[in-house]
């Protein structure tokens, strides 16, 4: 399997998964009268970030991780949305973004260095594979992850087929 068809499509795969979690929880709210900032500020614990920046952060894994792993500029995009709408228009964007790589700019990444930021005066130098395993898809995953728990523990009917983006 190459480092691209282990890399885009699971990308891709998630992040249309978020997607349609957000277009669930946005019909939850209109069902349950709740107010969209309600569920788009939750947190599963008070010391945890807010649905929207779990929504911001994994499509930041997801786009920055393929811009390093191919050494392509790598994107910043300001974490302004602020509705179900908003971030939906993120997603399809960062969809589209990752969508662009081809699978010859991923041949040899996974022996190339990659170079990160961890933490606000260090970086981080590692092999592609190792970037992908060990940072990226972890980050990428955990912040899916956390996104559909919490719209899950505020009553949205999902569920693992849901945030595998085959229900």
């Amino acid at each position: 399997m190459s480092l691209y068809e282990a890399t885009v499509p699971p990308l891709l795969q998630i992040l249309g998964a978020l997607s349609g979690l957000l277009t669930k929880a946005e019909a939850h709210c209109a069902a349950k009268s709740i107010k969209p900032e309600v569920l788009l500020s939750a947190r599963l614990y008070p010391d945890m970030l807010p649905l929207t920046t779990q929504i911001q952060l994994a499509c930041d894994f997801a786009a920055k991780g393929c811009a390093r792993l191919t050494h392509s500029e790598v994107p910043s995009t300001p974490d302004t949305e602020k509705t179900f709408e908003e971030l939906k228009q993120r997603l399809a964007k960062t969809i589209d973004y990752v969508k662009s790589f081809k699978p010859a700019q991923f041949e040899g990444a996974d022996q190339k260095d990659v170079t990160f930021p961890a933490g606000p005066d260090r970086s981080i130098t590692v092999k592609g594979q190792q970037f992908l395993s060990s940072f990226s898809f972890p980050n990428f995953y955990f912040h899916a992850a956390t996104a559909h728990g919490i719209l899950r523990h505020n009553g949205v009917e999902i569920g693992k087929r849901d945030f595998l983006g085959v229900a």
